[in-house]
């Protein structure tokens, strides 16, 4: 009998890399020049980011050198979905976002169907917040990593324990 091969599919933010991606942007906007007396705030709290600047076009610049340093750091930008700026007292500009770790059930079901629906002969289950794939030829295998490299989906997707 042969032996099944196997790979998770995982959605992970490395949380230690993100904190020091915000300590490498907030040393970086605190010596530049054009923000010389400017209010740069990003804190994480949780699995939020909250970034504060002075106004939207700062915020912009925030996210874009923060967006900088987390590709360096390998971090997946697709899991970091920010929300509505809002406007606080003293001309202030903050915006929120929602830090995302693992595969919510709607992403789940989506990677499964497709797997599902590309007539690889693999199973596929969801378990908590991670996808087992499972198959006799590894070929097989990774003709579905090939595929779900291919979906468009709001998340970053990872695959790892392949065996």
């Amino acid at each position: 009998m042969t032996k099944e091969a196997s790979f998770d599919v995982v959605s992970e933010l490395n949380l230690e890399e993100v904190k020091n991606a915000i300590q490498m942007t907030t040393k970086e906007l605190t010596n530049r020049f054009d923000f010389k007396g400017s209010t740069v705030e990003i804190k994480m709290e949780n699995n939020h980011l909250t970034i504060v600047g002075d106004d939207d076009f700062k915020l912009e610049q925030i996210k874009d050198v923060l967006f900088g340093k987390l590709v360096k750091r390998g971090v997946p930008i697709k899991n970091i979905q920010f929300g509505e700026t809002q406007h606080a007292l003293g001309s202030k500009a903050r915006q929120v976002a929602q830090l995302i770790s693992g595969i919510d059930r709607e992403n789940g079901k989506k990677v499964t169907t497709a797997i599902k629906n590309s007539k690889i002969k693999v199973k596929a289950q969801i378990q908590e917040d991670q996808i087992r794939v499972t198959g006799k030829n590894r070929d097989d295998l990774q003709a579905v990593i090939q595929l779900l490299r291919k979906l468009d989906l709001p998340i970053e997707l990872q695959f790892t324990n392949y065996r």
